[in-house]
Formats: structure tokens, C-alpha cells, sequence
């Protein structure tokens, strides 16, 4: 049996429906209501540890979500929680999603994914990390009053949908020689000036005036540090990861 931990959000519904056509699944979700249809639920809240033991009883296998919180110290918290819960509960092995340097980068966006990695290593439970890029779901390029523009400076992203990343999980929750490995998922490359060369469109690089979080990020792709390209991705889900222009284009009329 496949445990999905908070199961009602967006790559956990993606993960639950890859899964369900090739395991037993249980959806463990905060609130029953949202759970995803036609599989079992089970009530898990990351802030109620008992709830976690007894969503988790009886897993051979975990996906552990990383919690929703952007908090450093709440997330650390949930995911102490669901750890200590996996190790109760006797769950055969954890999968975790993480985050693209959480492996060695402890401050930041990945400090609470690099506590965790360390916390899972120190549990002693078998486990697979997913250290995932950020989701190209956020970043779709929009083209407005017939161009489209940008605050990314040109340089690369390298986003992976939800899709994807749920997809590659399922493999590795179903597969063979996972245990003990950290996988560095990243999807192709790709900048908003060439989108915008492929579709026909002109390009536009305008200031960064977009609110906290995404200005953030747009910072973060100026300064190169979504550039990183690993084979991993590719490699679990036995074929290439959608890109940028693929899924634009799916989505042309």
C-alpha cells in the first residue's frame, strides 16, 4: 500500500491519479472533504502527529509532500512530525519531495528541505529524496496585447511541471533501486525570449514590478541560478520532460 501525504493539493491529486491504475493507494489529506474521488482517505494534518500515525499505519510506501507552509520553522515541524509518524507507523520506505540544492544549501528556500533530508538520513527509515525544480506551472508565459514580456533578464529556466514531477514519483514509488538515492529533477531549458521567437511573437524585457514572491524568483533566473541541467527527470519517467513550448502549443487551438 501507497500512503500520499497531503494528497489534496495540486502534485498530490497528479500523484494519486498516476498511482492509482498500479498500486493500492490511500489519500491522506488535512481536511476528508477535499481528498481527491475513487481512492481510500484517511485523515493525516501535519500538525496533529496522531493523525499521521494513523494515516500512515500499514504503508509500504510514503510519499511525503513537503508541507505547504512557506514558514521555514512550521515546515520543519510538519515534516518532523510526519518522519516521527513514518517510524511509528512502520512504514516500509519514504519518498520525499525536496527542493534543487536542498542536498547542500541550508539557508533560504531550501533550509527547511535540507533540515529534512538530514532528519529522514538520521530516522533510519529507507527513503528516496525528489529534490524538484520549481513547478514551469507558475511560470507559463502569457502573451499580452500581442507580445510577451518578461523580467527574467533572458536567461534560462529550467521549471518541470506537476505533471511530470507527480508522473516521475509513481515510477519511483512503484519501481526498483530507489532506495537511498537523491534525484536532481529538472525539465529542458528554455527562456521567455525564445518562446516568443517560436511563437511568432515579439519579446519584451520589462522592470520587475510583480509582487514579493515572484520578483524573487524573477532575481533568481537574472542571476543564473535556474540554469542547473540534470538527466534525472528523463531518466525516471523513461522519456523527455514536457517542455515550455510543448506545453504551450498543447494548449494552442
Amino acid at each position: 500500500m501507497i500512503v500520499v501525504s497531503a494528497a489534496s493539493g495540486a502534485l498530490g491529486r497528479l500523484a494519486v491519479a498516476a498511482l492509482s491504475d498500479r498500486a493500492e493507494v490511500v489519500a491522506a489529506v488535512r481536511d476528508p472533504a477535499r481528498a481527491p474521488d475513487g481512492v481510500p482517505v484517511r485523515r493525516g494534518d501535519y500538525d496533529d502527529p496522531a493523525s499521521l500515525r494513523e494515516a500512515f499505519a500499514g504503508a509500504d510506501r510514503l510519499l511525503l509532500i513537503s508541507s505547504p507552509e512557506l514558514d521555514p520553522a512550521v515546515r520543519i515541524r510538519h515534516h518532523q512530525n510526519a518522519i516521527t509518524a513514518a517510524e511509528q507507523a512502520g512504514a516500509g520506505a519514504v519518498v520525499y519531495t525536496s527542493l534543487l540544492g536542498a542536498g547542500t544549501q541550508a539557508a533560504g528556500a531550501t533550509e527547511a528541505h535540507h533540515v529534512t533530508e538530514k532528519a529522514l538520513a538520521a530516522s533510519g527509515l529507507p527513503h528516496t529524496i525528489l529534490r524538484h525544480s520549481y513547478y514551469g506551472d507558475a511560470f507559463v508565459p502569457q502573451v499580452t496585447d500581442g507580445e510577451l514580456t518578461s523580467s527574467t533578464g533572458g536567461r534560462g529556466l529550467n521549471t518541470a511541471f506537476r505533471s511530470d514531477l507527480a508522473q516521475a514519483a509513481a515510477n519511483v514509488l512503484t519501481g526498483e533501486g530507489h532506495i537511498g538515492r537523491a534525484y536532481d529533477f529538472t525539465g529542458p531549458l528554455w527562456t521567455y525570449p525564445a518562446v516568443a521567437e517560436a511563437l511568432g511573437v515579439p519579446y519584451r524585457e520589462v522592470p520587475d514590478a510583480g509582487p514579493g514572491a515572484m520578483a524573487w524568483l524573477n532575481a533568481q533566473v537574472r542571476a543564473g541560478s535556474m540554469e542547473y541541467q540534470s538527466p534525472d527527470l528523463e531518466k525516471v519517467l523513461g522519456r523527455p520532460a514536457v517542455s515550455m513550448l510543448e506545453h504551450l502549443r498543447g494548449r494552442l487551438p
